[in-house]
């Protein structure tokens, strides 16, 4: 079942306020710890709260034990959608149980795609950070998990659909039947959305030393499907970014709608152009990170040669394009590779021009037969996403803005300060390593003179000024 009101917050919260209450019918000093710990949690709905209130349930003494059990593995299930990887190896194995008791009784597997999925979650996510809300955008660990769900299904339900053997049929219309059985089944193979795709086939030349050693790079991927990524709730990712960037909710739905319907995320190569410091690049980084897909961010400032394609094995310099690149470090077939500035690629063709090699990458039909000059061989890169930025269209040839969707960001206005101030300052706090709770809320005073100083524009110069406040506020902040 979904989290209350879609929001995993104010599930937390209302869970918390509820079973506080229902202890405080009963008071007992054993459960004293337990309810201080579940009122802080109706406050705050962080890791660390829930990681007290899970200390609290282990220690309590008079609390019923199967109230108990059922507690823990709530706040088990929110630390685990959280990235904590213990957590999610815990609900891993509580889903295994239950699948096991599916299959067993019902010969049901629709479960077991969820338990494998948790168990890939608890292994990607990695060491805990002192606040896994923090490191991770919200969303992202359901994202991964249906995304993985879905794939291990896939992969459950290919063994049983390849044995399936035709029923016999008489004599005087099998061929008729069947021929249209075929027909049938090509075209529905044809309109089939890939959920994962072979990137690459083979290595070129590879009996020389060079080739084998490439070879040995990239065996994990030789002739390996490779997931694309999963086009996730785009309602809850345009609500989350318009939050942020309420200025540029046309440039957002602009995006965002070319992937409804779809079943993977890919997005035409875009260039987004406006004014230095209004949240572009920034906009790109965070619309990757809502979607769930892995990205590569590249700044093309003093990029002179033609090396974004790669680069030959046979000179010691030799390296993969970036896409081929993206996708070994990522396993993935669909990343996307963010350009910033491209209008600041150099001119000169002495080694090859980024721009020139680009027209080959951003067309459908050379990229899906991409000769990598260190791989060797055609590489499939049709399903990697370009997105560019650019100050100005000026330098940019008119052949490579033949082939992108060029789409002008706006600036924020000073309307927008109350909602971007706020978000800015939080980030300040975070960068610093700080907990976001410190990160006081702007006074009227405050906002007052922001104002003064910024009249819209860049957000760059918007978050000087507020380095400059926290910078004032340290000064001034009483000492203990």
């Amino acid at each position: 079942m979904p989290f209350l009101s879609d929001d995993m917050a104010a599930d937390v919260r209302e869970f918390g306020e509820r079973l506080s209450r229902r202890l405080k019918h009963k008071p007992k000093f054993e459960i004293a710890p337990l309810v201080a710990s579940l009122d802080d949690l109706s406050v705050d709905q962080d890791v660390e709260a829930l990681q007290c209130v899970m200390e609290a349930l282990e220690a309590a003494d008079g609390f019923d034990t199967v109230s108990a059990h059922d507690a823990r593995l709530r706040i088990r299930f929110y630390l685990a959608s959280c990235g904590h990887p213990q957590a999610a190896a815990a609900i891993a194995g509580e889903t295994a149980a239950v699948a096991f008791g599916d299959v067993r009784d019902h010969s049901d597997f629709s479960l077991v795609s969820r338990a494998l999925a948790w168990s890939l979650v608890a292994h990607t996510y990695g060491p805990m950070s002192r606040n896994a809300l923090l490191q991770w955008p919200r969303g992202r660990v359901g994202s991964d998990l249906r995304s993985y769900a879905r794939e291990f299904e896939a992969a459950i339900k290919a063994p049983e659909d390849e044995t399936k053997q035709p029923e016999d049929k008489s004599a005087s219309s099998e061929t008729a039947k069947d021929e249209e059985t075929d027909a049938g089944e090509q075209a529905w193979q044809s309109n089939k959305p890939k959920r994962a795709v072979i990137v690459f086939k083979a290595i070129g030349n590879d009996s020389t030393s060079e080739g084998k050693r490439v070879v040995s790079e990239f065996r994990k991927l030789l002739n390996v499907r490779l997931p694309l990524p999963s086009v996730p709730d785009l309602v809850r990712v345009r609500t989350r970014l318009v939050e942020e960037y309420p200025y540029a909710v046309a440039v957002i739905d602009d995006l965002l709608k070319r992937l409804v319907g779809r079943d993977n995320v890919r997005l035409r190569p875009t260039i987004l152009v406006g004014t230095p410091g209004c949240g572009k690049t920034r906009l790109t980084r965070r619309l990757c990170e809502e979607l769930a897909v892995p990205f590569e961010l590249v700044s093309c400032g003093g990029m002179s040669d033609s090396a974004i394609g790669g680069t030959a094995r046979r000179w010691s310099s030799g390296e993969p394009s970036i896409a081929v690149l993206s996708i070994r470090r990522h396993h993935t077939a669909g990343p996307v590779v963010i350009l910033d500035e491209i209008e600041k690629v150099g001119t000169s063709r002495h080694n090859g021009n980024p721009h020139d090699v680009l027209v080959g990458l951003l067309e459908e039909e050379t990229s899906q037969r991409w000769f990598d000059p260190y791989v060797e061989s055609a590489c499939d890169l049709s399903h990697v996403s370009w997105l560019m930025t650019a100050n100005t269209l000026s330098g940019v040839p008119s052949v490579l803005l033949d082939r992108c969707r060029v789409i002008a960001f706006p600036e924020p206005g000073p309307e927008q300060l109350h909602v971007l101030a706020p978000r800015i300052l939080e980030r300040l706090y975070v960068d610093a390593g700080h907990d976001p709770r410190w990160a006081t809320a702007l006074e009227a005073h405050e906002l007052s003179a922001l104002g003064k100083n910024w009249r819209g524009g860049s957000i760059r110069k918007l978050q000087q000024l507020l380095e400059s406040l926290v910078e004032a506020r340290e000064r001034h902040r009483p000492r203990q």
